[in-house]
């Protein structure tokens, strides 16, 4: 069965054709032409056809990435901080964990209750 997978892996081309390059990036043609075809180097084909280095359409993400990076939201979930509880069978009653503040719940109703004047 190992012997099958490998025959069947094929390396990357290093050329990407033009009409396969937005599909690479993961991104439609309009948006391939408008912002990232302009600062990369094309390269001839045959008669008609133009193609892209691939190591330069990796470094163009690259470069992408490191100036859109933006940090991850607040209170986000870490699942894997949270495994341990989320995976915790224990039920028991009395006094919660959670830790909330006292006066949480008066704040809420009085937000519910509030009436905005006409």
């Amino acid at each position: 069965m190992g012997e099958d997978r490998q025959s069947k892996l094929k390396p990357l081309p290093r050329i990407v054709r033009l009409r396969d390059a937005p599909a690479y990036l993961g991104m439609n043609r309009n948006l391939f032409n408008a912002e990232v075809r302009p600062v990369l180097t094309e390269l001839p084909i045959g008669a008609q056809g133009i193609g892209f280095d691939r190591l330069e359409l990796d470094a163009w993400v690259d470069d992408y990435v490191a100036c859109n990076r933006r940090p991850g939201r607040k209170g986000a979930i870490k699942w894997d901080a949270n495994l341990g509880q989320v995976l915790s069978a224990e039920v028991g009653f009395g006094i919660s964990k959670n830790g909330s503040k006292a006066g949480f719940f008066d704040e809420a109703l009085a937000r519910i209750n509030f009436k905005k004047p006409k």
